[in-house]
């Protein structure tokens, strides 16, 4: 319905969050219908991953830019493939005009590679004043003029960022601090995979332990055989450590009004259900 309406009224511009291109391509949208003239398609909110922007390619012509920002300061980064070439993995580069990086654990643009939190330098034309009657939530949001996103990311050389999730999605696990973003990607690689969210859950070993929940693809029966299969697909893929030993398949996903999958009521989902210590 969303292509017809698409090619129907001859949209020109169009923003798909990320769940809305997986859906779309689960639905076998590609190529657009007769009549389509789409001329550029962005997305934001969450990493798309390679797959889906080689799926854009074939569905709609068109390379999907990426863009970032929040709500305190939105539009920061991004990618336009007519004017730089998309860079695997990356969401982009600073918008002209505002001042971006990865800051390290004390505070200083972190080098070349170096994971560490997104930051934008103030004073920024898009960025807000403060939080609402509330000066302190307003100056920890700060780190003397660095806004602190709360999201990770890594930059590279010419100035590419890629996002690595939520600083309180961040999962620790066996001494290794891994984002949910590249496991995320793996698992969208998967045949049977339709929709996935990573979260730790704890390990008596390892701290936390990696869980993915799986919304399969049309076809595909969940079952044991189909959680070996996906946990041998990653570890084939990604490093060991980076596998999820623990896999749930749910019908849907908690999702936002724009999309982004809600990890938070996945562990809140976990804690009700993970059986109490007794005295």
């Amino acid at each position: 319905a969303a292509a017809r309406w698409l090619a129907g009224h001859e949209i020109r511009n169009v923003f798909f969050p990320p769940t809305a291109l997986r859906l779309l391509r689960q639905a076998g949208v590609a190529p657009l219908p007769q009549g389509a003239r789409l001329r550029s398609l962005a997305s934001g909110g969450e990493k798309l991953g390679d797959d889906v922007i080689d799926w854009g390619h074939e569905a709609f012509g068109l390379t999907i830019n990426e863009f970032y920002g929040q709500t305190e300061a939105n539009l920061v980064v991004g990618n336009s493939a007519r004017i730089l070439p998309l860079r695997s993995g990356s969401m982009g580069r600073p918008v002209p005009g505002h001042e971006v990086s990865v800051l390290d654990q004390g505070g200083r643009p972190a080098p070349s590679g170096v994971s560490g939190v997104i930051a934008i330098r103030r004073p920024d034309p898009v960025m807000f004043l403060g939080y609402w009657n509330d000066p302190q939530a307003t100056a920890a949001k700060f780190l003397g003029d660095w806004l602190l996103t709360g999201d990770l990311g890594r930059q590279d050389e010419a100035g590419y960022i890629t996002y690595l999730g939520r600083e309180d999605d961040l999962i620790s696990s066996a001494g290794y601090r891994i984002g949910p973003s590249e496991v995320e990607d793996c698992l969208a690689k998967h045949p049977a995979v339709a929709l996935s969210a990573v979260i730790g859950v704890p390990d008596p070993i390892r701290g936390e332990a990696i869980k993915a929940f799986i919304v399969p693809k049309p076809g595909h029966a969940p079952g044991p055989e189909l959680e070996r299969s996906i946990q041998s697909f990653v570890r084939e893929r990604l490093a060991a450590h980076e596998y999820p030993r623990q896999i749930a398949f749910l019908d849907e996903l908690p999702l936002t009004a724009t999309g982004k999958v809600r990890r938070r009521d996945l562990r809140e989902r976990e804690r009700r259900t993970r059986p109490q210590a007794s005295d």
